[in-house]
């Protein structure tokens, strides 16, 4: 189904594997980016269980929009163990215009695809996901 807005439809994949990051934890993080050709949303990389924080930021491009979701785990001021789904608009400064408004203009309609997104970061700069940043938002 496409989105009105930008045309742009969400691949069955995408959904799958979003549900077995949130019910069965097989990822740490998914990067899916937007095949322009294709006008829809598909899966670019699955984080395994044991990748950190760290090897997520590192696989999103520098130069290039991208949508993410991270599974953080954290640990409360009363020392419970949690965790919160992250979904991430990486919308670097040095990207496209083109490419930062069709980003832009798709991100509702693929985020309502995910059900279960607890928080939502919008980030251009590396900086403004930093892990301080995350957990912040987290607790």
């Amino acid at each position: 189904m496409a989105n009105s807005a930008s045309g742009m439809a969400v691949h069955d994949d995408c959904k799958a594997r979003f549900l077995e990051l949130k019910a069965k934890r097989v990822y740490r993080f998914i990067v899916f980016r937007i095949e322009e050709k294709l006008q829809q949303v598909t899966v670019e990389k699955l984080g395994q269980p044991d990748e950190s924080y760290d090897d997520f930021t590192a696989s999103l491009p520098p130069d290039e929009c991208r949508y993410a979701v991270f599974d953080f785990d954290f640990v409360t001021d009363e020392n419970c163990q949690k965790s919160k789904i992250f979904f991430i608009s990486w919308a670097p400064d040095t990207s496209k215009t083109r490419s930062k408004m069709l980003y832009a203009s798709s991100k509702d309609r693929f985020r309502r695809e995910l059900d279960g997104i607890q928080v939502e970061l919008q980030a251009t700069d590396p900086s403004e996901m930093s892990i301080d940043i995350v957990k912040g938002r987290a607790i």
